[in-house]
């Protein structure tokens, strides 16, 4: 897919790449860049969920990318709170905002998932902000639109399955 230069299957491995590629484009940035002739200047898009910001590898990238206030990182954490096992609540308490900001984020809270418009405010917002990296904190239905298996983790990982499709 154009646009797109990493996936991962590891949880936590997304963010960390794309904060090295955040910092590729900085160190590139200060490098090469001259008055009028940006040659390095683009900003790096992630995606987590809520596997993702239990990892452990994650906390040390997202410390790291505020540490060194990555200012074209914006990361979207898809909180729908499930993973491949079931609903996160009984283990993963974090209050995450706060724990963005403590790393010194900017963090764009209340972001409906769902709406394309409140999503495009957020980037918005995130881009504008340019001395530190970005969390946009969206609130999303795992299996949105499905019948039967939205808001479960029997939508994770897996097909819906001809009978749910033909229902949603």
């Amino acid at each position: 897919t154009a646009g797109v230069e990493t996936t991962t299957g590891p949880l936590g491995q997304g963010i960390a790449n794309a904060v090295g590629m955040a910092i590729a484009e900085k160190t590139l940035a200060a490098q090469f860049n001259r008055p009028g002739h940006d040659i390095v200047d683009h900003f790096t898009y992630a995606f987590m969920g809520d596997g993702c910001m239990m990892e452990g590898i994650s906390h040390e990238v997202c410390s790291l990318a505020g540490t060194l206030k990555l200012g074209k990182l914006v990361a979207f954490y898809d909180d729908n709170g499930i993973s491949i096992d079931g609903h996160v609540e009984g283990w993963f308490t974090d209050d995450t905002a706060k724990r963005f900001e403590a790393y010194g984020w900017h963090v764009v809270r209340g972001v409906d998932g769902h709406d394309a418009d409140a999503i495009k405010r957020a980037v918005e917002e995130a881009r504008a902000v340019t001395d530190k990296p970005s969390l946009l904190m969206c609130k999303t239905i795992i299996g949105f639109g499905s019948p039967n298996k939205a808001g479960t983790h029997d939508s994770h990982g897996a097909p819906l399955g001809d009978a749910e499709i033909a229902l949603t």
